[in-house]
C-alpha cells in the first residue's frame, strides 16, 4: 500500500483519506487539550510534536498506522495534575524501553507474560479514572458547553444509525469549541511556533515515573498499541507489520516527543480502526491529519483563546473515549481478574490495580495449568 494508491482515481482517493485524516482526533484531541489544561503543559508544542508524528508516520508506514498518546500516563496527568517533567520521565523511559525491545525482537515473549485479561482490566481502569476526571474536572464546573456537546454527540450517534452519516462528532466539538473561543476573545492573531527547549527530568523524576506511570503504561503500550495493532494490519491490509519495527517507532516518538516538551506517543488498534472506518487507506491521510494539527497548533500559539475555549466539551470528549475503552476492556477471558483491576485502579491507582490483576492472573493460569497436567 502506497502513500497514493494508483488502483482508484486520484481524486477519490485524496477525497478518502483527507475524511480518514481526522479519524482518530476523537482520541488525540480530548486527549492532549485535558493534558494540557490540567498539567499547565505548552498545548502548541504537544499539537506540533503530534503533527510531525503524523506526517513522518504516514510516510514511513505508506498506511495509516495512528499517532496517539500514551494512555495511561494522559489517564493519571488528568486525574492528578502530575508535572510536565514528570510526563517526560514517563516518555522517555518508555521510549528507551520500546526502543530496546524492538531491537532485541522481544515482543513474541512479551505475548506469553502478560494475561489478555490483565490489558483489559487496564482498558476499563482507564475508562473508569477518565469518567471520573471528566466529570469532575470538566463537566461540573461548565454544565452548560458539556450539554451542548452531548447533545452534538448524541446527534451523530442518530444521524450514523438511521442515515448512515459518518460520525464526526468529536470534530464538530472541536470546532464549536474554537468558535466560542474566537467570539469571547477574537479571532487569533497567528505567530509562529515556538522553538522547544530541551527537557531532562531529575533523578526523584525518573523513580516517581518507575513506579507510578511504568507499570500500567507498558503492558497497554506494548500489547494495545503494537501487537494489536499489527494484528489489525493483517486483517484490513493483508499485509504483515512486525510487532517489533511498531516497538521502534513508538520508542521513537515518545523519546524525541518528551525530551522536546511534546507528549509521549504511541499507535494503537482502536486508532488504525477509526481511520480505516473513515475512509484512509495510505499514509496520506496521516499526512494530511499531521497538517491539520499543525493548524489547530497554530490558533493555539494565541494562549487567549486556549484559555478561552470551554472546559465542558473536554469532559464529554473524554467520556467518548472511555465508553470506547470499556467497550474493548469487556472483551475480556476472565471477567474476575479484569473486573478487580479496573475497580483497584479508581481508588488507589493503574499501578496497584495492574500490579494485584497479574498475580491473580498468574495464580489462575498455574492452578488450571496444574489441572490439566493431573489430568
Amino acid at each position: 500500500m502506497a502513500v497514493f494508491d494508483l488502483s482508484i482515481p486520484r481524486h477519490s482517493y485524496i477525497i478518502s483519506e483527507l475524511a480518514g485524516s481526522a479519524g482518530n482526533f476523537g482520541t488525540v484531541l480530548p486527549l492532549l487539550f485535558a493534558v494540557s489544561v490540567a498539567c499547565d503543559m505548552n498545548i502548541t508544542l504537544i499539537l506540533s510534536w503530534a503533527g510531525v508524528w503524523y506526517i513522518l508516520t504516514g510516510l514511513y508506514y505508506r498506511i495509516p498506522i495512528p499517532v496517539e498518546p500514551l494512555k495511561a500516563v494522559g489517564a493519571l496527568a488528568i486525574a492528578d495534575h502530575l508535572s510536565p517533567h514528570l510526563i517526560a520521565a514517563s516518555g522517555i523511559l518508555m521510549g528507551i524501553i520500546c526502543i530496546g525491545i524492538g531491537f532485541l525482537g522481544w515482543m513474541d515473549r512479551v505475548r506469553r507474560i502478560i494475561p489478555e485479561s490483565v490489558i483489559r482490566g487496564v482498558q476499563l481502569g482507564l475508562a473508569l479514572i477518565f469518567i471520573r476526571s471528566a466529570v469532575m474536572g470538566f463537566v461540573l464546573p461548565d454544565i452548560f458547553f458539556a450539554g451542548v456537546s452531548a447533545f452534538i454527540v448524541f446527534a451523530f450517534l442518530i444521524g450514523k444509525k438511521y442515515a448512515h452519516i459518518p460520525d464526526l462528532s468529536a470534530f464538530c466539538i472541536i470546532i464549536f469549541g474554537f468558535l466560542v473561543a474566537f467570539y469571547l476573545v477574537g479571532f487569533p492573531s497567528f505567530s509562529f511556533i515556538p522553538i522547544p527547549g530541551f527537557t531532562i527530568p531529575t533523578a526523584d523524576e525518573f523513580i516517581m515515573a518507575t513506579i507510578l506511570l511504568l507499570p500500567p503504561q507498558l503492558p497497554l503500550t506494548l500489547t494495545n498499541a503494537i501487537l494489536a495493532t499489527s494484528l489489525l494490519v493483517c486483517d484490513l491490509f493483508q499485509k504483515t507489520e512486525s510487532p517489533d519495527r511498531l516497538s521502534k517507532t513508538v520508542g521513537v516518538m515518545s523519546l524525541s516527543s518528551s525530551l522536546f516538551g511534546g507528549f509521549p506517543m504511541c499507535h494503537g488498534a482502536g486508532g488504525l480502526a477509526a481511520h480505516y472506518r473513515f475512509g484512509a487507506r495510505g499514509g496520506l491521510s496521516l499526512v494530511f491529519g499531521g497538517v491539520l494539527l499543525f493548524l489547530i497548533a497554530g490558533i493555539c500559539t494565541d494562549s487567549d483563546i486556549v484559555k478561552a475555549l470551554p472546559v465542558g466539551i473536554f469532559g464529554i470528549l473524554l467520556i467518548v473515549v472511555a465508553t470506547e475503552l470499556i467497550r474493548h476492556g469487556l472483551k475480556t477471558n476472565n471477567y474476575l481478574v479484569t473486573i478487580i483491576i479496573a475497580v483497584l485502579s479508581v481508588p488507589f491507582g493503574l499501578a496497584a490495580g495492574f500490579f494485584a490483576g497479574l498475580i491473580l492472573a498468574w495464580i489462575i493460569q498455574y492452578r488450571n495449568e496444574r489441572k490439566i497436567h493431573l489430568i
